[in-house]
């Protein structure tokens, strides 16, 4: 299908009454086509007859799906954040205190379920003035639920009595995120991040073992062997 031309007078086209049930199937290419053109063009230089074009539908179809760019957009992100909630709920039975923090910080990274999350972020970043609502809907569903979850973890382990009562938990959880961002503009490795955040952290944040009181030792004279001197 050609590149639908973007005309500057052209209205959306209404639902028709009575028409066919809408394709979910349409649905997802449009989202799809729009979450790839996010990354690809930014938000800015992004257009419906680009997205249309790369969904293989018109602008018409389209546009009786969603209104607007923004409108598209704000679904395009819900549908990945929708498909990242599973990650958010860790079960800690069955870790020792500090592979549950280890495995919290491994979450955290926001590329552990989309590979180009970084890149969306900077552009939702650079969309902070002209866009702001893209930046606040990426605080919303994107950071907090990944920066809340290393405050859950801190908190079941302070109830483990595995950590310390008085740390800060938001602060760490802030922390260990923008580790993968310093990774990412340096340009190192990441797979590193979880094992090595943790190793700074733990031996801050852990509970240490009550000290325990020694008895003092009593000392016994020693009894002394043998015929005493006699004493003229």
């Amino acid at each position: 299908m050609g590149r639908a031309r973007e005309t500057g007078n052209e209205q959306p086209e209404g639902p028709r009454p009575g028409g066919r049930p809408r394709d979910a199937s349409l649905d997802e290419a449009i989202i799809l086509a729009t979450r790839d053109r996010l990354v690809k063009d930014g938000y800015s230089q992004m257009t419906i007859g680009d997205i249309a074009s790369d969904a293989n539908v018109s602008r018409p179809t389209l546009y009786r799906r969603w209104p607007g760019k923004l409108d598209l957009v704000v679904d395009a992100l819900d549908y990945g954040f929708r498909r990242q909630q599973a990650l958010y709920k860790l079960d800690l039975s069955r870790m020792q205190p500090r592979e549950a923090l280890v495995e919290a910080v491994r979450r955290l990274d926001p590329a552990y379920y989309n590979p180009d999350a970084m890149v969306l972020m900077g552009n939702f970043a650079g969309e902070a003035i002209r866009t702001p609502a893209l930046l606040e809907i990426l605080r919303q569903h994107a950071v907090e639920p990944r920066v809340a979850l290393v405050e859950s973890v801190l908190t079941q382990l302070q109830d483990r009595g595995a950590v310390q009562d008085d740390i800060d938990k938001r602060t760490i959880a802030t922390m260990c995120f923008g580790s993968y961002f310093a990774q990412f503009y340096r340009g190192d490795s990441k797979d590193e991040i979880p094992e090595a955040v943790v190793s700074v952290l733990w031996p801050a944040i852990a509970r240490k073992p009550a000290a325990t009181t020694k008895k003092p030792t009593t000392t016994r004279s020693r009894r002394t062997t043998g015929t005493p001197k006699r004493i003229r």
